[in-house]
């Protein structure tokens, strides 16, 4: 399919109930799942926009399960992300960066089919310096929809494939949700002055390749050789004028993988010496985007096996991550299997 920008004016709530007309099976229980996060994310959005002025920059005095000392907007908008989902029955189970475990229902409400995990704030060393944030999402059913009782860590640790909906948040210049839930990538922009996201871009599909790449380049030292080598390959001249490739790096996947989606290249966070895992979470930050970047036609990968393919055995597993272009990406795994 074609990018596509629409001269409808579609809203976001418009759009899923259109995507639920598709699905005769369809409850509707889905869709008011998404209302609700929406609504959250329209909350985290006011307040980004006016941090300095109302006195949530800066850090609490928490520390989080990784030992990061927890920031006032992280907080924030882990609450309200939260709040605005644990009442709305259509729920077992939650899990996030901010939670050391699983977060429960509370008792004295319904619970439902599906799992929600997320990163309430994306790009947290960047929250004081006003560069661009984040929030990804992704959506699984239970592994027994039928049961109504509190969700277990078994319907949390299920591989990317299983996600039935998963996207990100991007507060930039605009803020802008992208979103699938497995039949291609939608773009909705945030308009303030009506307070609703508008479908923007229906149908979004990545080049299948670009000179560009993202990495943090501060940690060569620590990488392996064959890593190494393929930096060093995309930076060297070429004949076709094709390399040296173009370094962009944000320090907010969010940001840097959304410019891969719309312009083509390569994210990478590779596993280094000091951290051999990366630093990147699996459940609740690399599957959701490697399901929008594969819906829109690119790849994504650990080094070895397709990210989607991983089955988690912790809330907060860790892992690199390599994701854009597919010939990008395949020309990568050239250098490391080699």
């Amino acid at each position: 399919m074609e990018n596509s920008t629409t001269p409808k004016l579609i809203t976001i709530d418009r759009h899923i109930n259109e995507e639920q007309d598709l699905h005769p099976e369809a409850t509707g229980e889905f869709t008011f799942l998404l209302h609700d996060f929406t609504f959250a994310i329209r909350l985290i959005e006011r307040e980004i926009r006016r941090a300095g002025l109302n006195d949530i920059l800066g850090l609490t005095e928490n520390i989080n399960i990784h030992g990061e000392t927890v920031k006032k907007l992280d907080q924030f908008a882990f609450e309200v992300i939260y709040r605005a989902m644990d009442h709305n029955g259509n729920l077992c189970v939650m899990a996030c960066e901010e939670a050391n475990g699983l977060m429960k229902i509370p008792e004295k409400y319904p619970k439902g089919k599906y799992v929600l995990v997320f990163d309430p704030l994306d790009g947290s060393s960047n929250i004081d310096v006003n560069i661009t944030l984040g929030t990804i999402f992704g959506f699984y059913k239970r592994l027994d929809p039928t049961l109504r009782t509190d969700g277990t860590i078994e319907d949390v640790l299920q591989p990317g494939r299983k996600l039935v909906a998963a996207g990100y948040v991007l507060y930039g210049s605009s803020t802008v949700m992208v979103y699938t839930t497995g039949h291609g990538v939608n773009v909705f922009t945030y308009d303030p002055t009506v307070g609703e996201f508008l479908l923007t871009k229906k149908g979004l599909k990545m080049p299948e390749w670009n000179n560009q790449y993202s990495v943090n380049e501060g940690y060569y030292h620590k990488w392996d050789e064959k890593f190494r080598k393929y930096i060093d390959f995309i930076k060297t001249p070429s004949p076709d004028k094709k390399r040296p490739y173009s370094l962009r790096y944000v320090g907010t996947a969010v940001a840097d993988v959304h410019r891969v989606l719309n312009y083509g290249g390569i994210f990478m966070y590779p596993g280094d010496k000091s951290h051999p895992q990366g630093k990147l979470r699996l459940l609740y930050e690399a599957n959701p985007l490697s399901f929008v970047i594969e819906q829109a036609g690119g790849r994504a990968t650990d080094g070895q096996t397709d990210i989607l393919d991983i089955v988690p055995s912790s809330i907060h597993q860790k892992t690199p991550l390599f994701i854009g272009s597919k010939r990008n990406v395949d020309e990568l795994m050239e250098f490391l299997n080699s």
